[in-house]
C-alpha cells in the first residue's frame, strides 16, 4: 500500500499544493472549476476529524495529570461506599478498564442513554483547544515550529520505551508475535483496507492539509524527494512504534498469562491439599491429569473455577485505537518499575502526537478560509482561526457525555475513510485525465527540474486508481455483508463488552456523515454546470 498507494499520492498532493499556490478548494478549481467540490469534501472530513480527534487529547491531558499520583489511580479497584471491599463493577472487569470506563467515560449501558457532560472531560477538551488555538494563532510559520516539537519528542520517548520495553519480562512473545506471518490474512479484503486506512489516515492523504502545506513551499522545492523521504520515515517510524508496543504487549500477555498459571496452582494446592512445591507451570497439565482421574466428582466441582490459561490467547486478544492506547499500556505501565515516570512519558508522547495531528487537521480548514478573499478581507487570521476552534469545541463537548465514547466511535468509523477513498479516487483521475499527465510533467519539470519516471506515471493512471476501486468495492461489500451495522457497548453488571444494534437515529448520522463529503464533489460539478449554463443564457439574452 506504501509502493500502489501512500508514496504516488503523497507526491501528487505536494506538487498540486505547490504548483497551485493554494489550499485544497483553490487547487483543485484551477484544474477544473467542475472539481471545486473535492476541495470542499476534503475540508467537510477534515472538519468531522477535527470534532472528534481532539477528544483523544483531552483523553491524555486527563491521565497525564493522574500519573503524578502515587500509586496510580488505575492500578488497584476502589473501595465501596461501605469500605468493605472493593467496587463490584470493578471486581467483575480489571482495575484499568474500570478507570477508563467508569471514571474517565462514565459510559453509559447504551448510545440511547446519552447522559450529561462530564465536566472533567469537558475542561480538559476545552484545555486541548486552547493548546491548539495557541499553536495557530500566528499561521503557518507558528505551527511549524511548533511541529519540530511535536514531532521530535516522541521520538525521544519511543527510544526510552524502546529500552525499557525490550528488557521487560515477555518482550520476547510480544515480538515473535508481532514477526511470526499470517500469509492466510492475505487473501482477506479486511486486511488490505487496514493496510490503506493506515497509509491513507499516518500521511494524512485526501485532507488537504497536504495540499495547504505545500502551498505555502517554495516554487522550486523538490516535493518528489521529500514524497519519498516522508513516505519511507513514516513507515518505519510505523514499525519502530510497533516494536515498542508489541514487546510492552507482550509483557502484558506473559504477565497475565503467568498469574492466571498462579492462581490456579494455588486453587488446586488448597482444594487438594498438595504439598508447597508440588505444582509448578511446567507439570501443571499432567498433574492436573492425575487429579481428574484420581478425585475425579471433586474435580469436576472444582472444574468451573479452573481458567484455562493461554499465552496464545493472551496475545490473539489484540486491541485497537483507544482500548490500546488507554487499557493495555496503563495496564502494562502499573507493573513497570516506578510506573509514574513511564505514566508521564507515555501520555506526554501521546499528546505531542496528537496535538501534531490537530495542527495539520486545523490547516486543512483554514488554509481554504484565509484564501477566500470574502473572507479573509473582513477577519484577521487569528478570528477565523478563534472561530473554528471555539465552533469545533462546542460541538465536541458531544464526545464527553456519558454516551459519548459510542458517538466517538460512529465518528471514527465512518466520518473520514470511505470519504478519503472516493475523494483519493477522483484527485489521480482528475491530475492524470482531466489536468493531462503530460502537463502535469511539464509543471513537475518547471518546478524541479526533472520530469516524472515511468513508475510514477504508471502509479497515477493505472495502479492507483484500479486498487483505490477496488477497495471501494471491497469496502461496500463488507458493509452489506454485515448486515445491521453494530457497536460495543460496556455492560457494568457484566464488567464487559456486549454488542449492540444501532438505533434507527445513528443509522441515519452515519449515513449524513458519509454523504455530507461525498456529495460534495458531484453537487459542486453539478453547481458549476448551472452557474455557467445560466450565464451562457444571460450573455445570450443581451446580445
Amino acid at each position: 500500500m506504501l509502493i500502489a498507494e501512500g508514496m504516488p499520492l503523497l507526491y501528487l498532493e505536494l506538487a498540486v499544493g505547490q504548483r497551485m499556490r493554494q489550499g485544497s478548494i483553490g487547487a483543485w478549481k484551477i484544474i477544473s472549476p467542475y472539481l471545486c467540490g473535492v476541495g470542499v469534501a476534503s475540508v467537510v472530513v477534515s472538519f468531522f476529524l477535527s470534532m472528534y480527534y481532539n477528544v483523544i487529547n483531552a483523553w491524555a491531558f486527563w491521565y497525564l495529570f493522574h500519573s503524578f499520583q502515587d500509586p496510580l489511580p488505575w492500578a488497584t479497584c476502589p473501595l465501596n461506599s461501605n469500605r468493605t471491599g472493593y467496587e463490584e463493577e470493578c471486581e467483575k472487569t480489571s482495575s484499568t478498564q474500570y478507570f477508563w470506563y467508569r471514571q474517565t467515560l462514565n459510559i453509559a449501558p447504551s448510545l440511547e442513554a446519552s447522559g450529561s457532560v462530564q465536566w472533567e472531560q469537558a475542561l480538559c477538551l476545552t484545555l486541548a483547544w486552547l493548546v491548539v488555538y495557541l499553536c495557530i494563532l500566528r499561521g503557518t510559520a507558528s505551527t511549524g515550529k511548533v511541529v519540530y516539537v511535536t514531532a521530535s519528542l516522541p521520538y525521544c520517548v519511543l527510544i526510552i520505551y524502546l529500552i525499557r520495553g525490550l528488557t521487560l519480562h515477555g518482550a520476547v512473545n510480544g515480538l515473535v508475535y508481532m514477526f511470526t506471518p499470517k500469509l492466510e490474512q492475505l487473501s482477506n479484503p479486511k486486511t488490505w483496507i487496514s493496510a490503506a486506512t493506515q497509509i491513507f489516515f499516518s500521511l494524512g492523504l485526501g485532507f488537504g492539509s497536504l495540499i495547504a502545506f505545500a502551498s505555502y513551499n517554495e516554487p522550486s522545492n523538490n516535493c518528489q524527494r521529500h514524497a519519498v523521504i516522508v513516505s519511507l520515515i513514516n513507515s518505519t517510524t510505523s514499525i519502530f512504534a510497533s516494536i515498542v508496543t508489541f514487546s510492552i504487549y507482550g509483557f502484558k500477555a506473559t504477565f497475565n498469562y503467568e498469574s492466571c498459571i498462579n492462581k490456579v496452582i494455588l486453587l488446586l494446592l488448597n482444594a487438594f491439599d498438595l504439598e508447597e512445591g508440588s505444582l509448578t507451570a511446567d507439570n501443571l497439565n499432567e498433574m492436573k491429569d492425575h487429579l481428574m482421574a484420581t478425585y475425579p466428582q471433586e474435580y469436576a466441582q472444582l472444574m468451573p473455577q479452573i481458567k484455562n490459561c493461554s499465552l496464545e490467547a493472551e496475545l490473539d486478544t489484540a486491541v485497537q485505537g483507544t482500548g490500546l492506547a488507554f487499557i493495555v499500556y496503563s495496564e502494562a505501565i502499573k507493573n513497570m518499575e516506578v510506573p509514574q515516570l513511564y505514566s508521564v512519558l507515555y501520555f506526554f508522547m501521546l499528546l505531542m502526537l496528537g496535538i501534531g495531528s490537530m495542527l495539520g487537521n486545523t490547516a486543512a480548514i483554514l488554509t481554504p478560509l484565509t484564501d477566500s478573499r470574502a473572507i479573509a478581507s473582513r477577519f484577521p487570521k487569528e478570528v477565523i482561526s478563534g472561530v473554528v476552534c471555539f465552533m469545533n469545541c462546542i460541538i465536541g463537548l458531544i464526545f464527553t457525555m456519558e454516551a459519548g465514547n459510542y458517538w466517538f466511535d460512529i465518528f471514527n468509523d465512518y466520518a473520514a475513510t470511505l470519504s478519503l477513498l472516493l475523494i483519493v479516487l477522483v484527485e489521480t483521475i482528475a491530475v492524470c485525465y482531466i489536468y493531462g499527465i503530460r502537463r502535469f510533467e511539464k509543471d513537475l519539470y518547471t518546478m524541479i527540474g526533472c520530469k516524472p519516471n515511468w513508475y510514477w506515471k504508471i502509479m497515477w493512471a493505472f495502479v492507483s486508481p484500479l486498487l483505490i476501486i477496488s477497495l471501494f468495492i471491497f469496502y461496500l461489500t463488507d458493509y452489506i455483508l454485515t448486515g445491521t451495522l453494530q457497536y460495543q457497548a460496556w455492560d457494568a453488571t457484566q464488567g464487559q463488552l456486549v454488542t449492540k444494534d444501532y438505533p434507527g437515529y445513528a443509522l441515519a448520522v452515519i449515513g449524513l456523515l458519509v454523504a455530507s463529503s461525498t456529495m460534495c464533489i458531484p453537487l459542486g460539478a453539478l453547481v458549476t454546470f448551472v452557474r455557467k449554463r445560466l450565464k451562457r443564457e444571460r450573455v445570450s439574452t443581451v446580445a
